[in-house]
């Protein structure tokens, strides 16, 4: 064999493994789940939905239980989350929901907390407990001039403790 033969088998076989493996995260990314075909709309109104999109997961436990399937404003401008969540997953009416994000700067998702009431909320129903989304740059803002503020209180004590000296 010689050795311009065995650089293209070596070649050959690298890309043979190398499309193995995408192939392989390919389908490793596909949604196996079952699609439910007794999917339940349930709505809930927020202030704040920054970076929430259609699609988005819907969370139970830290498990899939649904997706967002539309986003609108109310006549009170109030945006109007509708989740399309597993037939199988009965929501208590005292259910409450509330957006999060995966990391500090990732994707927000939909967190729904179970309540405890014997009531379970029906198709078309609302989640009447509902936290928004938290702004990082407005937290961090917050941070910076909370630091600021403490600042300026030690210049103007020890300004204070020197004068009095």
């Amino acid at each position: 064999m010689t050795s311009e033969t065995r650089e293209i088998l070596i070649g050959a076989a690298t890309f043979a493994g190398l499309a193995l493996v995408l192939g392989l995260s390919y389908i490793g990314e596909q949604d196996w789940t079952p699609k439910q075909e007794s999917d339940t709309i349930i709505i809930a109104k927020f202030n704040r939905v920054d970076g929430l999109g259609l699609g988005d997961d819907v969370r139970m436990g830290g498990i899939k239980v649904g997706s967002v399937h539309s986003m609108s404003l109310d006549n009170q401008y109030r945006a109007v989350i509708a989740m399309k969540v597993n037939g199988d997953v009965a929501l208590p009416a005292d259910t409450s929901a509330a957006i999060h994000t995966d990391g500090l700067f990732g994707s927000k998702f939909m967190i729904l907390e179970p309540g405890a009431e014997d009531d379970i909320l029906k198709p078309g129903g609302e989640i009447t407990y509902t936290q928004g989304a938290v702004i990082v740059s407005d937290l961090l803002d917050l941070i910076i001039s909370e630091g600021r503020s403490v600042m300026k209180q030690r210049q103007d004590t020890k300004a204070k403790s020197t004068k009095a000296k």
